[in-house]
């Protein structure tokens, strides 16, 4: 095991006849360069898409040991949500050397500096993801190439209808909302005139959803999450006991796991609002969680059958979930989440306490009342999250009768 590393011993540490590099015992994966000039940098190295990978920090003093430590725990912790950090700074370096030549104009790049001086700047990283992903599958393949000061109002419309004609009309909302923003800001930064979306209308109209499971539907989701292969089963029993979304179950970590004090802290960078999560585990929910085979890998992921990547594949396991209750009217994932808080309600769980344990910064903690509350409701959450796990402990033996 590797000593950690001390201010002094850095201030020590002479160039040798070859380069060197020193890890930290403190932070894995944080080293101290030191070229044989005596010149020292910091990199930190992690594993990305089953490679290894090195993100440069900068040059000490420059960037000093405490500062160091703190950029890679950020650096750890934006790997551990799936971005590759070193892969960003190339992907910035590109988009700023094109934007400085004759292409600077062209759809593809001004995207891209859009994610990188906007989007990443101003929304949170679930949401500028998705903003990308959204531009990357349905923009860029028609709009790579082309100038954006030529996009007009028909290409948008033309667009649309694009997408809506494969059969996802929502995303064809969700593209144009993230389109106009995007024009929105090149008119702002004098790159074009005018937006073309402007007076462009959103394909199709959008219903909230508002799904709760019944108890046998429940009941019958959850008994077929045994007969699924790992660790899709105990990610669903998850999702219905603890009340989180999916990409928060799905991405967890086990250093965000405490067992023994029954507790699942989501860090602020993966918490969809921005603010970090205590969630009480249930005795259910800690049974599940001790029964997953854990996989090693650099990120220590909870549900993963690689080590290094959270799941996918949610569509299939949603296809053999659905078989299971043939009869029922359309569900989805997100529903078990609604499913979870309407049930607690019913229980006599308090409106503030719900909401409290979907992490929700609106309702009862909107506004005013948002800045003056402070109480944590450590123990609600905690008595709430258990009386739910023992009313679908009931509901799945047979015990609960309505």
């Amino acid at each position: 095991m590797p000593k950690a590393l001390t201010v002094r011993g850095i201030e020590a540490l002479k160039g040798g006849p070859a380069r060197a590099e020193i890890p930290d015992g403190l932070i894995p994966g944080l080293y101290l360069v030191c070229q044989s000039s005596g010149v020292k940098s910091w990199a930190v190295r992690y594993r990305s898409g089953g490679r290894t990978r090195k993100h440069t920090l900068g040059r000490y003093p420059a960037i000093d040991l405490a500062n160091a430590r703190e950029i890679a725990r950020r650096t750890l912790v934006a790997v551990a949500s799936g971005r590759d950090p070193a892969a960003d700074k190339a992907e910035s370096r590109r988009v700023a050397g094109e934007l400085a030549g004759p292409a600077r104009d062209r759809f593809d790049a001004a995207a891209a500096l859009f994610i990188e001086r906007y989007a990443k700047a101003n929304t949170k990283a679930q949401t500028w993801r998705e903003s990308e992903r959204l531009l990357a599958t349905h923009v860029l393949p028609l709009w790579r190439t082309r100038r954006v000061q030529e996009i007009a109002r028909r290409d948008v419309v033309e667009l649309m209808d694009v997408i809506v004609d494969r059969g996802a009309p929502v995303s064809a909302n969700r593209t144009l909302a993230v389109v106009r923003r995007m024009f929105g800001w090149l008119v702002e930064r004098g790159v074009i005139v005018t937006n073309p979306c402007a007076d462009v209308r959103a394909p199709t109209a959008e219903k909230s959803r508002d799904r709760v499971l019944s108890d046998d539907e429940l009941r019958t989701i959850l008994q077929a999450c045994d007969r699924l292969n790992e660790p899709f089963g105990a990610l669903i029993k998850l999702l219905a006991l603890t009340a989180q979304r999916r990409d928060e179950v799905g991405q967890m970590t086990w250093r965000e796991v405490d067992l023994d004090a029954r507790m699942w802290t989501i860090p602020k960078e993966r918490a969809k609002n921005g603010i970090a999560h205590d969630v009480p585990l249930s005795d259910s929910a800690v049974t599940v969680l001790a029964g997953v085979r854990r996989i090693a890998g650099t990120r220590g992921l909870v549900f993963t059958t690689t080590g290094e990547t959270p799941v996918s594949g949610f569509s299939k396991i949603k296809k053999r979930l659905d078989a299971a209750v043939p009869d029922a009217p359309p569900w989805v994932l997100h529903d078990l989440r609604r499913t979870a808080a309407s049930g607690m309600a019913r229980l006599g769980v308090g409106l503030p306490v719900v909401e409290k344990v979907l992490n929700h910064t609106s309702g009862s903690f909107g506004g005013v009342a948002g800045v003056y509350q402070r109480h944590h409701f450590a123990d609600e959450k905690r008595a709430a999250l258990e009386a739910w796990a023992a009313h679908v402990e009931a509901i799945i033996s047979g015990a609960h009768t309505r």
